[in-house]
């Protein structure tokens, strides 16, 4: 039902109600009973056992705890214990994460009001809210949040804070009057309140329309429990790489043991050497590095004004490709200002950041004594007695008490050094109230000398047509239409450039006039307007630029106006020329293949609602993007939640729509976003990095005893070896590299694709040819002492184990960069130093340490073995020289 276009005998019918009496208490319990409570539904909850238990059926899971068990059938008790412990970390820090993750629901019913005014057979009685049914007539003032939909029947300067539906960052202004046109969107609905709204102005009386689910906040709260959560591009690629190495592992150690046993190795001795391997083959500490490779970004994260909820969620902003992002408070500072003032003849612009009270009167491109010039000193002070906003000042923090419009006439006025104080004998003696009818509010003052004025301002297209007169400096002229036609002009300049303006116009009250006469708003004096906007944030533009350079789309989603968002996205440089703005009315006669056809030229949506933004991120997705979204309101949540990333403002955010994010920013900055997308791009070349390292390094231990076995050679290496080169040496660098600073052109280059494979830029055949080499350059060194002392077998064998262990910690360097090991400073990364100097004393303690040489089947070594061995340990890295970068992909369209 378009309850905004009934009048009130049609919604009394349809409702069986009456303006006047109410509901009678019989009626308000039988409705009760057939629309249940006014709330909203909370979804279904899982025992907390299991949930906990649904962490242990990822796929990367199963393989850790197979490779617990082989470690526990080989008796490395102690490698069983560590992979057990990677997998309760792991398995608590999903259970926390999705534990938290659903709350929805709960903050949804936290903005109901908790009591409502209702007419009850005649009389005015408090309700909760949950007990009001459709048909009741409810009351609403200032600072009461509504508990249901109601179609308005009656207002008194009402205003409606609505942005947490609508986006919108001024309250809505209200009226009683029904909309002959049946396609008018929620913030357009001027005689509708919605449930969880907030009255900022005035009073008023509705019918309840709707309650619960069935309200405008329920359908919002319906959206956001029936969207489902995709898996992140991160865990994608981690659950393909877990397939591959698995299908690997078992494939090559089956290999391996069959060529051994064709060779005439014991079938026991092969055994525990190809279980071994695949211990080796399969990175257990894998998850574990990537798990604390994102804790540390969120660490960065923090000092950057960004909380993560998820950590998946900055990996998952790195690959982002659009980036939806709400105007109020985030790409603008939403604080209304005044920017411009005209007094005829002459147009001031005005300079300063938001609310602060310091900023510059400029004419002409000259700065001014605001004082100095009579007409603009007049303007301010009549500002000032014709509004209630008052600026509150704390440490580092400016604030407006009052509405945000007259908020930001009292700022300018401070600008200009004058303030309420400054008034002295001027005293208001009357005021009529601002009217959402008359559009004006007027005050009649009275100076030291006894004299009366009346001051209104308003809707200017309302004063002058009450406007008998001009100010033209120190004289008063006729109201001609040339001048009419001259003011309209400027109106239309300022509203161009996205201002919202105000008039104030004056009159001088004979002694013989009633001072409340309704009659003081005629034959005025026209004496100034002032252009106001919520102004774009400064470092905004820049985050947009970067985020340009870096192949990532900036959409901007609004509730409000085109023209003001057109403006501001003209500011910030995110409408290109071509770029095209499309309201909610032109959405919702778009199909969604329409859409999907026509969003890659859109970068501004304007006036748009709940289900426009869902559908937006949607069609976005359907074109192959990975999107993040921002928002403040519940009317952000749902989208929120089905975007590949959600993110939710710290200061001005609702609770609904933090718990839908798997991102807060503290600061509310879109700055923070950019930054955020350069953490996580970096995060993902991290995980790269020490994938390419361990991959490469299990692969040249398979080879090396692949390669011993297709040459009937003895076994280069005993079990126990290649479990310590896994677990020990393999894991300190590899974790190291997961610190490793983003390289300097991370943020220009373009987004790599959802479809993109892990292995993918060259990273598949880095991994194949280091591992070809390092399992070449150590069967190399096995032969050469095997042939040197045949019958010192262990010998050889330590000369292969030292020779592997080295050539994985020299091409640790190598995995630092896309380029060479030449292009990055060895020392840029002081971790991965010192992890690669504790792999070096651990080996040299299994070597030289007489008690651990019998557990490593190890023998010491001479200085003069060292030196081919770092030679041919060395060769891996040097010889293979990548010619340039490798091209990132992106997707377009």
């Amino acid at each position: 039902m378009k309850w905004y276009t009934k009048n009130q005998k049609q919604i009394e019918a349809y409702l069986q109600t009456n303006a006047g009496h109410g509901l009678s208490e019989k009626q308000a319990q039988e409705r009760l009973r057939q629309h249940g409570a006014n709330e909203i539904a909370e979804q279904d909850t899982v025992s907390r056992i299991y949930l906990f238990v649904q962490q242990f059926k990822d796929f990367m899971v199963l393989v850790l705890l197979g490779a617990t068990l082989i470690s526990g059938l080989l008796g490395e008790y102690i490698d069983a214990i560590a992979i057990m412990a990677i997998v309760l970390l792991n398995g608590l820090l999903g259970y926390f994460q999705e534990q938290k993750a659903e709350k929805s629901m709960a903050k949804l019913k936290e903005l109901s009001a908790p009591v409502a005014t209702v007419l009850q057979d005649g009389v005015w009685v408090n309700k909760t809210s949950r007990e009001i049914v459709p048909g009741d007539i409810v009351k609403v003032k200032t600072g009461e949040r509504i508990s249901a939909d109601l179609r308005l029947l009656d207002v008194n300067g009402l205003e409606i804070e609505e942005s947490v539906l609508t986006g919108e960052s001024i309250p809505a202004v209200k009226n009683e009057e029904p909309i002959p046109n049946e396609n008018v969107e929620l913030g357009d609905q001027h005689n509708m309140a919605f449930s969880g709204t907030l009255v900022t102005r005035g009073s008023g009386r509705g019918v309840v329309v709707a309650t619960g689910m069935s309200t405008a906040m329920g359908q919002i709260a319906s959206m956001l429990s029936s969207t489902e959560r995709l898996p992140t591009p991160l865990e994608r690629k981690l659950e393909e790489l877990g397939k591959i190495l698995i299908v690997g592992a078992i494939l090559l150690t089956i290999a391996v043991a069959l060529l051994g046993i064709y060779q005439g190795h014991p079938i026991y001795h092969m055994f525990l050497a190809g279980v071994s391997l695949a211990v080796a083959a399969i990175p257990e500490g894998l998850p574990a590095i990537v798990t604390v490779a994102l804790s540390l970004g969120v660490q960065r994260m923090i000092k950057r004004k960004a909380v993560v909820r998820k950590l998946s969620a900055v990996e998952t902003l790195g690959s982002a490709s659009v980036v939806c992002s709400d105007k109020t408070g985030t790409l603008t500072q939403n604080q209304m200002t005044v920017q411009q003032i005209y007094v005829p003849k002459q147009h001031y612009f005005v300079t300063g950041k938001g609310y602060h009270p310091k900023g510059k009167f400029y004419l002409n491109r000259k700065k001014v004594d605001p004082l100095s010039t009579s007409a603009l000193s007049q303007l301010l002070k009549n500002t000032l007695l014709c509004s209630h906003a008052e600026i509150l000042k704390t440490i580092g923090r400016v604030q407006i008490d009052g509405d945000p419009t007259e908020g930001a006439l009292v700022v300018a006025a401070e600008k200009a050094g004058l303030s309420r104080q400054n008034l002295h004998g001027i005293k208001v003696i009357h005021e009529i109230p601002f009217d959402s009818a008359r559009k004006l509010m007027t005050v009649v003052v009275e100076d030291e000398k006894g004299k009366r004025f009346v001051i209104s301002k308003g809707a200017p297209d309302v004063l002058l047509k009450r406007t008998s007169w001009i100010q033209e400096g120190s004289e008063r002229r006729p109201f001609t239409p040339k001048r009419e036609k001259h003011i309209h002009h400027m109106m239309e300049r300022m509203t161009n450039e996205a201002l919202r303006t105000i008039a104030v116009c004056v009159k001088e009250l004979d002694p013989s006039e009633n001072a409340k006469d309704f009659q003081l708003e005629n034959h005025l004096t026209f004496t100034g307007l002032f252009g106001l906007m919520d102004p774009p944030r400064e470092e905004a533009a820049e985050a947009i630029e970067t985020c340009r350079q870096a192949g990532v789309k900036t959409v901007m989603i609004t509730g409000d106006h085109v023209n003001t968002g057109q403006a501001v996205a003209r500011q910030l440089n995110l409408l290109p020329p071509h770029g095209k703005v499309l309201d909610g009315y032109q959405l919702s006669q778009m199909s969604d293949e329409e859409l999907e056809a026509i969003i890659p030229e859109v970068y501004v949506f304007a006036r748009v609602s709940p289900e426009h933004k869902l559908r937006i991120v949607k069609a976005f997705q359907n074109r192959g993007h990975v999107v993040a979204m921002t928002g403040d309101g519940v009317n952000d949540a749902p989208a929120i939640k089905a975007s590949d990333i959600g993110i939710s403002m710290g200061k001005g955010g609702t609770d609904v729509t933090k718990e839908a994010s798997s991102l807060i920013l503290m600061d509310d900055h879109f700055a923070t976003i950019k930054s955020a997308i350069e953490e996580g791009r970096n995060i993902y070349e991290n995980i790269r990095k020490f994938i390419r390292y361990l991959l490469a390094s299990n692969v040249g231990e398979i080879l090396v005893m692949l390669f011993a076995m297709m040459l009937a050679m003895p076994l280069p290496l005993v079990p126990v070896q290649i479990l310590w080169v896994n677990l020990v040496t393999d894991g300190l660098p590899a974790l190291a590299l997961g610190l490793d600073q983003p390289e300097k052109d991370v943020m220009k280059r373009p987004p790599r694709s959802q479809k993109e494979s892990v292995f993918a830029r060259g990273l598949g055949f880095k991994i194949v040819s280091r591992g070809f080499l390092i399992g070449l350059v150590t069967l190399i060194a096995f032969i050469f002492a095997y042939q040197k002392s045949p019958d010192h077998l262990a010998y050889a064998q330590t000369v292969a184990f030292v020779t592997l262990v080295m050539a994985q910690l020299i091409h640790v360097f190598d995995c630092r960069s896309d380029y060479s090991v030449f292009s990055r400073n060895p020392l840029g990364n002081l971790y991965l130093a010192g992890a690669v100097i504790s792999s070096i004393l651990l080996l040299l303690a299994v070597i030289y340490f007489e008690p651990l040489q019998p557990i490593f089947h190890t023998v010491e070594l001479p200085l003069t073995e060292w030196v081919y061995i770092l030679a041919l340990s060395a060769i891996p890295t040097f010889i293979w020289m990548p010619s340039g970068k490798e091209k990132n992909h992106s997707i377009h369209g």
